[in-house]
Protein backbone atom coordinates (compact mmCIF):
# COMPACT_ATOMS: atom_id res chain seq x y z
CA UNK A 1 0.00 0.00 0.00
CA UNK A 2 2.56 2.15 1.11
CA UNK A 3 4.69 2.13 -2.36
CA UNK A 4 1.69 1.85 -4.33
CA UNK A 5 0.21 5.26 -3.11
CA UNK A 6 3.69 7.10 -4.24
CA UNK A 7 2.32 6.56 -7.85
CA UNK A 8 -1.10 5.38 -7.87
CA UNK A 9 -2.56 9.63 -7.94
CA UNK A 10 0.47 10.87 -10.86
CA UNK A 11 -2.52 9.42 -12.70
CA UNK A 12 -5.39 10.66 -10.90
CA UNK A 13 -4.07 14.89 -11.01
CA UNK A 14 -6.07 16.15 -13.77
CA UNK A 15 -9.29 14.70 -12.41
CA UNK A 16 -8.58 15.56 -8.94
CA UNK A 17 -8.66 18.98 -10.07
CA UNK A 18 -11.33 19.07 -12.02
CA UNK A 19 -13.69 17.39 -8.93
CA UNK A 20 -12.29 19.49 -6.39
CA UNK A 21 -11.56 22.78 -8.16
CA UNK A 22 -7.83 22.48 -7.20
CA UNK A 23 -4.91 24.66 -8.73
CA UNK A 24 -2.13 22.79 -10.39
CA UNK A 25 -0.03 24.24 -7.43
CA UNK A 26 -2.80 21.50 -4.64
CA UNK A 27 -2.29 18.96 -6.63
CA UNK A 28 1.26 18.83 -6.95
CA UNK A 29 1.37 19.43 -3.19
CA UNK A 30 -1.64 15.93 -3.32
CA UNK A 31 1.75 14.31 -4.83
CA UNK A 32 4.31 15.99 -2.62
CA UNK A 33 2.91 16.32 0.64
CA UNK A 34 2.73 12.01 0.76
CA UNK A 35 6.82 12.18 -0.50
CA UNK A 36 7.85 14.32 2.15
CA UNK A 37 5.57 12.97 5.09
CA UNK A 38 6.40 9.46 4.10
CA UNK A 39 10.55 10.49 4.02
CA UNK A 40 10.91 12.67 7.49
CA UNK A 41 9.76 10.08 9.68
CA UNK A 42 11.67 6.97 8.46
CA UNK A 43 14.87 6.93 10.60
CA UNK A 44 13.12 8.13 13.80
CA UNK A 45 10.03 5.48 13.14
CA UNK A 46 13.05 2.81 12.65
CA UNK A 47 14.64 3.77 16.43
CA UNK A 48 11.47 3.87 17.65
CA UNK A 49 10.54 0.13 16.49
CA UNK A 50 14.02 -0.83 17.69
CA UNK A 51 13.62 0.56 21.02
CA UNK A 52 9.90 -0.05 21.63
CA UNK A 53 8.52 -2.88 19.28
CA UNK A 54 8.45 -2.97 16.37
CA UNK A 55 4.97 -4.78 15.86
CA UNK A 56 2.86 -1.80 17.51
CA UNK A 57 4.78 0.77 15.58
CA UNK A 58 4.25 -1.52 11.97
CA UNK A 59 0.51 -1.47 13.26
CA UNK A 60 0.48 2.17 13.94
CA UNK A 61 1.91 2.72 10.72
CA UNK A 62 -0.82 0.84 9.17
CA UNK A 63 -3.97 2.76 11.32
CA UNK A 64 -2.11 6.12 10.43
CA UNK A 65 -1.74 5.09 6.68
CA UNK A 66 -5.65 3.62 6.79
CA UNK A 67 -7.26 6.14 8.22
CA UNK A 68 -5.44 8.81 6.02
CA UNK A 69 -6.84 6.84 3.04
CA UNK A 70 -9.88 6.91 4.28
CA UNK A 71 -10.51 11.12 4.61
CA UNK A 72 -8.25 11.15 1.40
CA UNK A 73 -10.95 9.45 -0.36
CA UNK A 74 -14.26 11.24 1.51
CA UNK A 75 -12.14 14.85 0.98
CA UNK A 76 -14.60 17.49 0.15
CA UNK A 77 -11.71 20.02 -0.80
CA UNK A 78 -8.15 19.83 -1.85
CA UNK A 79 -6.87 21.31 1.39
CA UNK A 80 -8.25 18.12 3.21
CA UNK A 81 -7.30 15.95 0.70
CA UNK A 82 -3.37 17.26 0.79
CA UNK A 83 -3.85 17.06 4.81
CA UNK A 84 -4.82 13.54 4.27
CA UNK A 85 -2.33 12.17 2.02
CA UNK A 86 0.47 13.62 4.63
CA UNK A 87 -1.19 11.45 7.42
CA UNK A 88 -1.59 8.68 5.26
CA UNK A 89 2.83 9.55 4.52
CA UNK A 90 3.52 9.28 7.92
CA UNK A 91 2.25 6.01 8.27
CA UNK A 92 3.73 4.85 5.09
CA UNK A 93 7.05 6.38 7.35
CA UNK A 94 6.13 4.94 10.05
CA UNK A 95 5.53 1.13 8.74
CA UNK A 96 7.96 1.11 6.36
CA UNK A 97 11.33 0.76 8.38
CA UNK A 98 9.54 -1.57 10.62
CA UNK A 99 10.14 -4.28 7.77
CA UNK A 100 13.28 -5.08 7.43
CA UNK A 101 13.48 -4.87 11.55
CA UNK A 102 11.17 -7.63 11.60
CA UNK A 103 12.31 -9.99 9.24
CA UNK A 104 16.22 -9.07 10.57
CA UNK A 105 14.87 -10.19 14.22
CA UNK A 106 13.00 -12.96 12.80
CA UNK A 107 14.88 -14.62 10.06
CA UNK A 108 18.89 -15.86 9.58
CA UNK A 109 20.64 -16.74 6.88
CA UNK A 110 19.26 -18.40 4.02
CA UNK A 111 15.63 -18.25 5.12
CA UNK A 112 16.64 -13.95 5.52
CA UNK A 113 17.48 -13.75 2.29
CA UNK A 114 14.89 -15.71 1.12
CA UNK A 115 12.13 -13.01 3.33
CA UNK A 116 14.07 -10.39 1.49
CA UNK A 117 13.64 -12.25 -2.24
CA UNK A 118 9.98 -11.99 -0.98
CA UNK A 119 10.04 -8.32 -0.41
CA UNK A 120 11.91 -7.36 -3.61
CA UNK A 121 8.94 -9.21 -4.88
CA UNK A 122 6.47 -7.13 -2.92
CA UNK A 123 8.73 -3.56 -4.01
CA UNK A 124 8.80 -4.81 -7.90
CA UNK A 125 5.22 -5.19 -8.33
CA UNK A 126 4.36 -2.05 -6.12
CA UNK A 127 5.72 0.14 -8.42
CA UNK A 128 3.75 -0.80 -11.52
CA UNK A 129 0.69 -1.68 -10.30
CA UNK A 130 0.72 2.25 -9.13
CA UNK A 131 -0.19 3.38 -13.10
CA UNK A 132 -1.89 0.58 -14.22
CA UNK A 133 -4.60 0.37 -11.18
CA UNK A 134 -4.96 4.08 -11.21
CA UNK A 135 -5.78 4.07 -14.88
CA UNK A 136 -8.37 1.04 -14.40
CA UNK A 137 -9.97 2.33 -11.73
CA UNK A 138 -10.75 5.69 -13.80
CA UNK A 139 -11.46 3.53 -16.50
CA UNK A 140 -14.28 1.73 -14.91
CA UNK A 141 -15.73 4.06 -11.95
CA UNK A 142 -15.34 7.88 -13.91
CA UNK A 143 -12.84 10.50 -13.53
CA UNK A 144 -15.32 12.20 -10.11
CA UNK A 145 -15.48 8.48 -8.56
CA UNK A 146 -12.44 6.57 -9.80
CA UNK A 147 -9.88 8.98 -8.26
CA UNK A 148 -11.37 8.36 -4.73
CA UNK A 149 -11.70 4.36 -5.16
CA UNK A 150 -8.59 4.80 -5.34
CA UNK A 151 -7.83 5.91 -2.11
CA UNK A 152 -10.70 3.59 -0.52
CA UNK A 153 -9.46 0.44 -1.77
CA UNK A 154 -7.07 0.57 1.07
CA UNK A 155 -8.94 0.71 3.95
CA UNK A 156 -10.32 -2.85 3.84
CA UNK A 157 -6.83 -3.97 2.97
CA UNK A 158 -5.36 -1.83 5.92
CA UNK A 159 -8.01 -3.20 8.40
CA UNK A 160 -6.93 -6.83 7.13
CA UNK A 161 -3.53 -6.06 7.54
CA UNK A 162 -3.89 -4.70 11.18
CA UNK A 163 -5.28 -8.78 11.82
CA UNK A 164 -2.87 -10.33 9.87
CA UNK A 165 -0.02 -8.26 12.14
CA UNK A 166 -1.82 -9.16 14.98
CA UNK A 167 -2.02 -13.10 14.44
CA UNK A 168 1.24 -13.40 12.27
CA UNK A 169 4.37 -10.75 13.73
CA UNK A 170 5.58 -12.10 16.91
CA UNK A 171 5.06 -9.82 19.74
CA UNK A 172 7.55 -7.79 20.99
CA UNK A 173 8.38 -5.13 23.30
CA UNK A 174 11.28 -3.35 25.13
CA UNK A 175 13.72 -5.96 26.74
CA UNK A 176 14.28 -6.07 30.06
CA UNK A 177 17.33 -4.66 32.01
CA UNK A 178 18.65 -6.44 35.18
CA UNK A 179 20.01 -4.51 37.82
CA UNK A 180 21.35 -5.44 41.50
CA UNK A 181 19.70 -4.34 44.96
CA UNK A 182 22.62 -2.78 45.99
CA UNK A 183 20.86 -2.03 49.26
CA UNK A 184 19.56 -6.03 50.04
CA UNK A 185 21.04 -9.30 48.51
CA UNK A 186 22.76 -9.92 45.51
CA UNK A 187 19.64 -11.46 43.76
CA UNK A 188 18.74 -9.46 40.16
CA UNK A 189 15.54 -7.06 39.90
CA UNK A 190 14.15 -6.96 36.66
CA UNK A 191 13.45 -3.03 35.51
CA UNK A 192 13.00 -1.73 32.50
CA UNK A 193 15.37 0.18 30.78
CA UNK A 194 14.88 3.56 30.38
CA UNK A 195 13.70 4.60 27.00
CA UNK A 196 16.15 7.72 25.34
CA UNK A 197 15.22 8.28 21.95
CA UNK A 198 17.11 11.27 21.17
CA UNK A 199 15.02 13.91 20.73
CA UNK A 200 17.04 16.30 19.61
CA UNK A 201 18.50 13.95 17.33
CA UNK A 202 14.79 12.81 16.18
CA UNK A 203 13.93 16.66 15.41
CA UNK A 204 17.24 17.84 13.92
CA UNK A 205 17.22 14.76 11.53
CA UNK A 206 13.34 14.94 10.38
CA UNK A 207 14.14 18.47 10.03
CA UNK A 208 16.89 18.00 7.84
CA UNK A 209 14.83 15.57 5.60
CA UNK A 210 12.32 18.37 5.10
CA UNK A 211 14.93 20.73 3.80
CA UNK A 212 16.85 17.83 1.54
CA UNK A 213 13.47 16.79 -0.16
CA UNK A 214 11.50 19.70 -0.44
CA UNK A 215 12.96 21.61 -3.50
CA UNK A 216 12.97 18.02 -5.11
CA UNK A 217 9.71 17.16 -4.24
CA UNK A 218 8.51 20.37 -5.41
CA UNK A 219 10.22 19.78 -9.07
CA UNK A 220 10.82 23.51 -8.65
CA UNK A 221 14.05 25.14 -8.18
CA UNK A 222 14.04 29.24 -6.71
CA UNK A 223 16.61 30.85 -4.58
CA UNK A 224 14.81 30.49 -1.69
CA UNK A 225 14.72 26.83 -3.08
CA UNK A 226 18.18 26.62 -2.23
CA UNK A 227 18.51 28.15 0.67
CA UNK A 228 16.33 25.43 2.30
CA UNK A 229 18.62 23.14 0.60
CA UNK A 230 21.98 24.87 2.35
CA UNK A 231 19.63 24.90 5.24
CA UNK A 232 19.13 20.91 5.01
CA UNK A 233 22.72 20.22 4.81
CA UNK A 234 24.06 22.45 7.63
CA UNK A 235 21.10 20.48 9.68
CA UNK A 236 22.94 17.03 8.59
CA UNK A 237 26.38 17.99 9.99
CA UNK A 238 24.21 19.46 13.64
CA UNK A 239 22.96 16.21 13.40
CA UNK A 240 26.31 14.16 12.93
CA UNK A 241 27.97 16.25 15.36
CA UNK A 242 25.20 15.90 18.23
CA UNK A 243 25.31 12.04 17.66
CA UNK A 244 28.90 11.80 18.08
CA UNK A 245 27.99 14.12 20.90
CA UNK A 246 25.25 12.03 22.34
CA UNK A 247 27.06 8.55 22.25
CA UNK A 248 30.13 10.07 24.07
CA UNK A 249 28.36 11.27 26.80
CA UNK A 250 27.33 7.39 27.25
CA UNK A 251 23.49 7.63 25.50
CA UNK A 252 22.32 5.93 23.08
CA UNK A 253 22.27 8.08 19.83
CA UNK A 254 18.84 7.81 17.32
CA UNK A 255 21.80 6.79 14.57
CA UNK A 256 24.99 5.16 15.88
CA UNK A 257 27.54 6.78 13.26
CA UNK A 258 29.78 3.96 13.92
CA UNK A 259 27.44 1.98 11.57
CA UNK A 260 28.48 3.89 8.61
CA UNK A 261 31.95 3.10 8.93
CA UNK A 262 30.80 -0.82 8.30
CA UNK A 263 32.21 -0.84 4.62
CA UNK A 264 29.30 -2.83 3.66
CA UNK A 265 26.52 -0.75 5.28
CA UNK A 266 27.76 2.62 3.84
CA UNK A 267 28.15 0.81 -0.17
CA UNK A 268 24.66 -0.91 0.11
CA UNK A 269 23.43 2.73 1.45
CA UNK A 270 25.04 4.55 -1.70
CA UNK A 271 24.59 1.65 -4.34
CA UNK A 272 20.83 1.33 -3.79
CA UNK A 273 20.54 5.94 -3.68
CA UNK A 274 22.30 5.83 -6.92
CA UNK A 275 20.02 2.53 -8.34
CA UNK A 276 16.67 4.48 -7.44
CA UNK A 277 18.10 7.92 -8.65
CA UNK A 278 18.31 6.37 -11.74
CA UNK A 279 16.00 3.59 -12.35
CA UNK A 280 12.50 5.20 -10.95
CA UNK A 281 12.63 8.08 -13.25
CA UNK A 282 12.00 5.82 -15.99
CA UNK A 283 8.65 4.93 -15.08
CA UNK A 284 7.56 8.77 -15.19
CA UNK A 285 9.91 9.17 -18.38
CA UNK A 286 8.29 6.98 -20.08
CA UNK A 287 4.30 7.62 -19.79
CA UNK A 288 5.25 11.45 -20.21
CA UNK A 289 6.81 10.73 -23.39
CA UNK A 290 4.27 8.50 -24.72
CA UNK A 291 1.26 10.02 -23.44
CA UNK A 292 2.47 13.88 -24.57
CA UNK A 293 4.42 12.89 -27.26
CA UNK A 294 2.68 10.06 -28.89
CA UNK A 295 -0.94 10.40 -27.66
CA UNK A 296 -1.25 7.55 -26.38
CA UNK A 297 -3.54 6.62 -23.18
CA UNK A 298 -2.21 6.85 -19.56
CA UNK A 299 -3.49 3.11 -19.32
CA UNK A 300 -1.04 1.92 -21.97
CA UNK A 301 1.83 4.04 -20.78
CA UNK A 302 1.39 2.11 -17.33
CA UNK A 303 0.78 -1.21 -19.18
CA UNK A 304 4.35 -0.77 -20.88
CA UNK A 305 5.82 -1.43 -17.60
CA UNK A 306 3.93 -4.42 -16.20
CA UNK A 307 6.50 -7.60 -18.17
CA UNK A 308 8.92 -5.26 -16.35
CA UNK A 309 7.06 -5.83 -13.05
CA UNK A 310 6.27 -9.49 -13.21
CA UNK A 311 9.92 -10.49 -14.64
CA UNK A 312 11.16 -8.39 -11.06
CA UNK A 313 8.68 -10.58 -9.33
CA UNK A 314 10.05 -13.86 -10.58
CA UNK A 315 13.48 -12.65 -10.32
CA UNK A 316 14.00 -11.12 -6.81
CA UNK A 317 12.81 -14.58 -4.99
CA UNK A 318 15.24 -16.78 -7.30
CA UNK A 319 17.87 -13.67 -6.11
CA UNK A 320 17.08 -14.64 -2.83
CA UNK A 321 17.71 -18.26 -2.75
CA UNK A 322 21.39 -17.53 -4.10
CA UNK A 323 22.60 -14.03 -3.00
CA UNK A 324 24.24 -15.19 -0.03
CA UNK A 325 26.79 -17.96 -1.97
CA UNK A 326 26.81 -15.15 -5.00
CA UNK A 327 27.75 -12.14 -3.47
CA UNK A 328 27.49 -9.00 -4.85
CA UNK A 329 28.09 -10.96 -8.46
CA UNK A 330 24.66 -11.26 -8.27
CA UNK A 331 24.02 -7.41 -7.93
CA UNK A 332 26.83 -6.67 -11.16
CA UNK A 333 24.26 -8.86 -13.36
CA UNK A 334 21.86 -6.98 -12.40
CA UNK A 335 22.89 -3.26 -13.28
CA UNK A 336 24.51 -4.78 -16.12
CA UNK A 337 20.64 -5.86 -17.34
CA UNK A 338 19.72 -2.36 -15.95
CA UNK A 339 22.11 -0.49 -18.19
CA UNK A 340 21.06 -2.91 -21.05
CA UNK A 341 17.68 -2.21 -21.08
CA UNK A 342 18.10 1.62 -21.16
CA UNK A 343 20.64 1.13 -23.78
CA UNK A 344 18.58 -1.23 -26.24
CA UNK A 345 15.56 2.01 -25.15
CA UNK A 346 17.59 3.93 -26.93
CA UNK A 347 18.35 1.98 -29.92
CA UNK A 348 14.44 1.70 -30.33
CA UNK A 349 12.92 4.75 -29.60
CA UNK A 350 13.63 6.51 -33.16
CA UNK A 351 12.00 3.50 -34.70
CA UNK A 352 9.11 3.85 -32.22
CA UNK A 353 9.25 7.82 -33.25
CA UNK A 354 8.40 7.21 -36.87
CA UNK A 355 6.28 4.80 -36.91
CA UNK A 356 8.29 1.76 -37.99
CA UNK A 357 7.59 -0.05 -34.91
CA UNK A 358 4.34 0.59 -32.29
CA UNK A 359 4.85 2.28 -28.87
CA UNK A 360 4.29 -1.24 -27.15
CA UNK A 361 7.39 -2.74 -28.17
CA UNK A 362 9.20 -0.34 -25.83
CA UNK A 363 7.99 -3.15 -23.06
CA UNK A 364 10.42 -5.89 -24.33
CA UNK A 365 13.83 -3.42 -23.72
CA UNK A 366 12.18 -2.06 -20.82
CA UNK A 367 11.49 -6.11 -19.12
CA UNK A 368 15.02 -5.80 -18.81
CA UNK A 369 14.89 -3.98 -15.72
CA UNK A 370 13.04 -6.18 -14.12
CA UNK A 371 15.78 -8.48 -14.21
CA UNK A 372 17.92 -6.01 -13.35
CA UNK A 373 15.71 -4.96 -10.21
CA UNK A 374 15.59 -7.95 -9.25
CA UNK A 375 19.31 -9.07 -9.08
CA UNK A 376 19.74 -5.64 -7.52
CA UNK A 377 17.01 -4.05 -5.05
CA UNK A 378 16.48 -7.48 -2.33
CA UNK A 379 20.35 -8.61 -2.95
CA UNK A 380 21.72 -4.89 -1.72
CA UNK A 381 19.14 -5.35 1.05
CA UNK A 382 20.32 -8.65 2.44
CA UNK A 383 24.26 -8.36 1.92
CA UNK A 384 23.80 -4.35 3.29
CA UNK A 385 22.08 -5.24 6.20
CA UNK A 386 24.12 -8.89 6.33
CA UNK A 387 26.66 -7.32 9.18
CA UNK A 388 23.94 -5.11 11.19
CA UNK A 389 23.07 -6.57 14.71
CA UNK A 390 18.98 -7.41 15.01
CA UNK A 391 18.96 -4.84 17.74
CA UNK A 392 19.46 -1.72 15.44
CA UNK A 393 18.24 -3.87 12.11
CA UNK A 394 15.22 -1.14 12.50
CA UNK A 395 17.20 2.17 11.91
CA UNK A 396 20.22 0.39 10.00
CA UNK A 397 16.92 -0.11 7.27
CA UNK A 398 15.23 2.84 7.67
CA UNK A 399 18.29 4.56 6.65
CA UNK A 400 18.68 2.57 3.58
CA UNK A 401 14.50 3.42 3.29
CA UNK A 402 16.09 6.88 3.31
CA UNK A 403 18.44 6.32 0.02
CA UNK A 404 15.93 4.79 -1.62
CA UNK A 405 13.40 7.98 -0.88
CA UNK A 406 16.15 10.73 -1.59
CA UNK A 407 17.47 9.05 -4.81
CA UNK A 408 13.73 8.92 -5.60
CA UNK A 409 12.84 12.43 -5.00
CA UNK A 410 15.91 13.56 -6.61
CA UNK A 411 16.20 11.36 -10.00
CA UNK A 412 12.12 12.30 -10.23
CA UNK A 413 12.57 16.09 -10.26
CA UNK A 414 15.88 16.19 -12.09
CA UNK A 415 15.57 13.48 -15.17
CA UNK A 416 12.54 14.11 -16.33
CA UNK A 417 13.43 17.90 -16.30
CA UNK A 418 16.07 17.42 -18.71
CA UNK A 419 13.45 16.13 -21.53
CA UNK A 420 11.18 18.93 -20.68
CA UNK A 421 14.08 21.82 -20.98
CA UNK A 422 15.48 20.61 -24.41
CA UNK A 423 12.10 20.28 -25.33
CA UNK A 424 11.31 23.79 -24.45
CA UNK A 425 14.48 25.16 -25.63
CA UNK A 426 13.00 23.61 -29.20
CA UNK A 427 14.62 20.51 -29.92
CA UNK A 428 12.94 17.48 -30.04
CA UNK A 429 11.27 15.14 -28.01
CA UNK A 430 13.31 12.64 -28.85
CA UNK A 431 16.63 14.60 -28.27
CA UNK A 432 14.98 15.23 -24.53
CA UNK A 433 13.76 11.37 -24.42
CA UNK A 434 17.51 10.58 -25.37
CA UNK A 435 19.01 12.70 -22.89
CA UNK A 436 17.59 11.86 -20.11
CA UNK A 437 17.33 8.27 -20.84
CA UNK A 438 21.36 9.11 -20.95
CA UNK A 439 21.26 10.56 -17.73
CA UNK A 440 19.51 6.82 -16.48
CA UNK A 441 22.21 5.26 -17.75
CA UNK A 442 25.25 7.31 -16.30
CA UNK A 443 23.24 7.16 -12.83
CA UNK A 444 23.04 3.15 -13.28
CA UNK A 445 27.05 3.15 -14.77
CA UNK A 446 27.79 4.94 -11.03
CA UNK A 447 25.90 2.19 -9.08
CA UNK A 448 27.95 -0.19 -10.73
CA UNK A 449 31.10 1.48 -10.22
CA UNK A 450 30.41 1.14 -6.54
CA UNK A 451 29.10 -2.35 -6.67
CA UNK A 452 32.60 -3.19 -8.19
CA UNK A 453 34.05 -1.53 -5.49
CA UNK A 454 31.93 -3.23 -2.79
CA UNK A 455 32.69 -6.59 -4.96
CA UNK A 456 36.98 -6.06 -4.28
CA UNK A 457 36.08 -5.48 -0.49
CA UNK A 458 34.11 -8.55 -0.47
CA UNK A 459 36.66 -10.67 -1.96
CA UNK A 460 39.56 -9.32 0.30
CA UNK A 461 37.58 -10.06 3.39
CA UNK A 462 36.76 -13.96 2.03
CA UNK A 463 40.42 -14.44 1.62
CA UNK A 464 40.95 -13.21 5.12
CA UNK A 465 38.49 -15.58 6.74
Amino acid sequence: MALVAVSVVNVALTPIGSSLGASSSQTQWVVSGYALAFGVPLVAAGRIGDATGRRRVFITGIAFFTVGSLLSGLAPNAALLIAARVLQGLGAGFLNPQTTGIIQQNFSGQSRARAYGMFGTTVALAVIVGPVLGGFLLKIFGDSLGWRMMFLLNVPIGLLGIILALRWIPADRAQLATTKDTATTASATPVRKRLDLDPVGMVSLAVATFALLLPFVQRTFTPASWVILAAGIVLVLFFVWWENRYKRAGKPPMLDMDLLKEPAFRNGILIVTLYFLGNTSVWLVIPIYVQSHLHGSALLAALIGVPSALLSAFAAPWAGKRVLAAGRRMMLVGFSFSMLAIASTLVLITWVDNGTLPVWTLAFPLSLLGIGGGLTISPNQTLTLKSMPPEVSGVAGAVMSLGQRMGTAVGTALIPSIMFGLVEAGYHWNIGFIAAFSAIFLMLAAGLFFTVMDRRREVREDARA
